[in-house]
């Protein structure tokens, strides 16, 4: 299949800002066609992001660090949040702003955020089945439970073994 134009002009203008610019905010997955330097420009990258969340994969690896960048992504579809670098990992807020779009997300969230009843619950209320990436703990707890077993009774084989003995939660099955 042949090269799409919009792709061929922008390899061909890949070092050209203005070019750049005006083509990711048009079609923000372009991105990944600009030279190295533009995906790693900030204002670059969050015209591509605010066109397409999704070019978020293609910002360079400075700005997947960049709070600010990833933020604008996750906080509209979510599942970008798997592109944070290690230092955004911590940051509750900003795994509540991807989780109210994809509860999915926990699967990448920190040990200490599997942990977290506000992120879990959130996570389970969007994506039932993600309990069983929840700590310990949290798949002991029968309001996260209940939350989980509302949406899909197929979550009980995640509960913790003490909640798998709860009258309310078999009640469920």
């Amino acid at each position: 299949m042949p090269e799409r134009i919009e792709v061929t002009k922008m390899k061909q203008n890949s070092t050209n800002k203005e070019y750049v610019i005006e083509n990711v905010q048009k079609e923000g997955e372009l991105l990944e066609f600009a030279c190295p330097e533009f995906r790693d420009d900030k204002q670059i990258v969050l015209e591509a992001i605010k066109n397409n969340p999704e070019a978020l994969e293609f910002a360079s690896d400075r700005l997947k660090a960049d709070r600010d960048v990833v933020y604008e992504s996750v906080s509209n579809v979510g599942w970008t949040y798997c592109y944070a670098k290690e230092n955004l990992l911590e940051d509750k807020e900003l795994l509540l702003a991807g989780l109210k779009k994809s509860g999915q997300i926990l699967y990448f969230a920190s040990q200490k955020l599997r942990d977290d009843k506000e992120a879990v619950l959130e996570a389970v209320t969007n994506k039932p089945i993600i309990i069983k990436y929840a700590s310990n703990r949290l798949r002991e707890d029968k309001e996260i439970g209940m939350a989980a077993m509302q949406k899909s009774n197929k979550c009980y084989e995640f509960l913790g073994p003490n909640l798998k003995k709860d009258e309310d939660i078999l009640k469920m099955l």
